[in-house]
């Protein structure tokens, strides 16, 4: 009688598991290829000189927060197209592609225009003059892909949300080729072309984000898996309402993303006081921590996509019950990637840069990622819970707290000791003390989240509502 009830309990556990393995493994392959992009810019770079490589990491800071921000932001219409599938409301679809399409280009060139102006602060936190200069160039460069970047994302959205996630997989395969083989000859002067170094990677990066757009466009028009909800049948200008709805939706997503990707991009900032070493050993570190987020990140996506089709059909117990069975994949992964990251470190080191120096301090950096690693796994799953409810409010609010209130200032005290702090230490932990401080902010984040998951979907149980 016990073994039957057990095998009848875990079995909708096992199937959900399935349901969002598929739905999450093509995003995961993905998600892994676009952040390789910038791990190859790295790594690629690490491999020219140890002022390419800061360059690189400096201008890489900056664009990271840019680049994160607005994908959050855009992911607006993968909650608004869920909630429609799963409330079979499919002709209603295609006007909110259209409308995620133009907030994207607007997005697109906010953001452009941010980043570009994100190149003033590298003349003020004490940066050699010659490393300055580059990662402003690097960052001017690679700003001309953003407008395709948030576009892409409008289309990324709507078709994660329609359950077909192969095509995100093939086309972030295709721009990662694409992006290692200009690298190689933009980077190195391969076959002829010119030695651009840092300025390399950025040319290859942005035209990359163009190629993916145009390649995303092309398959939506040609596979019959979008002909029920096609967003391309028909013209459609920009509707300032609907805009206006999507920006109320996704710029807390935006905001949310921004807190913590900020959070690491300005202690890159506040690091390079402390010399090439201390700066590159630092985005090393963060780069490879980027790309193992990118796991628990695509099962979070896949889980908004679940929730909100179940909140969509009106169905408040089995969102909840999708959420923390997407919750405990991430954790699960959490576990697993902490032990990887501590056993390895030294060989990731080694993987990015031939430096010693470098590699000395990158390894020990690595073995404060693989502390946040459980935590940083479960607010980002937590997060993406809430957001399938239509609720993006609580996370920013939550992140702002657990980044500005806690890892930055924890951080600054213990990596710049200040002497007007009275417990600061006796001497600066430079980059050791703003990672003391990520942990704690990742921690804090962790914590809240999940209680305002469980509290949120107990409150949609009992209203009996989506």
């Amino acid at each position: 009688m016990t073994a039957t009830v057990s095998v009848a309990t875990s079995s909708p556990v096992r199937t959900e598991i399935a349901t969002l393995w598929r739905l999450s493994w093509p995003m995961l392959v993905g998600q892994l290829a676009t952040v390789g992009m910038g791990v190859a810019d790295v790594a690629m770079t690490g491999h020219v000189s140890a002022e390419e490589l800061a360059a690189v990491s400096l201008g890489t800071s900056v664009w990271s927060i840019v680049l994160v921000t607005v994908m959050g932001t855009m992911m607006a219409i993968n909650t608004v197209v869920a909630h429609e599938i799963g409330a079979a409301r499919y002709d209603q679809v295609p006007h909110s592609v259209r409308q995620s399409m133009w907030k994207g280009l607007l997005v697109g060139i906010v953001a452009c225009l941010f980043a570009n102006l994100c190149t003033l602060l590298f003349d003020h936190v004490g940066l050699e003059a010659a490393v300055a200069d580059r990662a402003s160039l690097f960052l001017h460069v690679i700003s001309i892909g953003m407008p395709a970047f948030a576009c892409y994302r409008a289309l990324y959205g709507y078709t994660t949300s329609i359950n077909q996630t192969m095509p995100i997989m093939w086309i972030a395969i295709f721009g990662l080729v694409y992006n290692v083989v200009m690298n190689w000859l933009l980077v190195f002067g391969n076959l002829g072309f010119p030695a651009l170094g840092a300025v390399g990677c950025a040319v290859s990066t942005a035209s990359g984000m163009w190629l993916m757009l145009g390649l995303m466009v092309w398959w939506v028009k040609l596979s019959p898996a979008y002909r029920m909800t096609y967003p391309f049948d028909r013209w459609e200008g920009p509707e300032s309402k609907t805009i206006a709805s999507m920006l109320r939706l996704g710029l807390p997503i935006g905001v949310t993303y921004f807190a913590e990707v900020s959070a690491f991009g300005l202690i890159s900032l506040l690091v390079a006081r402390f010399g090439v070493v201390q700066v590159s050993s630092h985005q090393v570190a963060l780069n490879f921590s980027s790309l193992v987020f990118m796991v628990p990140l695509s099962f979070a996506i896949g889980m908004l996509t679940r929730v909100g089709q179940a909140m969509g059909e009106g169905n408040p117990v089995r969102a909840r019950f999708v959420g923390w069975v997407g919750v405990g994949m991430s954790v699960a992964f959490g576990a697993l990637s902490a032990l990887g990251i501590a056993i390895f470190r030294w060989e990731i080191a080694a993987a990015y840069t031939s430096d010693p120096a470098v590699q000395a301090a990158t390894a020990h950096l690595l073995l404060f990622a693989a502390l946040f690693q459980l935590s940083d796994a479960t607010q980002v799953a937590t997060a993406s819970a809430i957001r399938g409810y239509h609720v993006t409010r609580p996370p920013m609010i939550i992140q702002l707290l657990a980044f500005w209130g806690v890892s930055l200032p924890v951080g600054s005290i213990l990596g710049l000791a200040p002497q007007w702090f009275p417990w600061a230490p006796a001497a600066p932990m430079e980059s050791t003390g703003f990672w003391i401080g990520l942990v704690m902010g990742l921690t804090v984040a962790a914590v809240l989240l999940t209680w305002s998951f469980e509290k949120l979907a107990r409150q949609r149980i009992r209203e009996g509502r989506a």
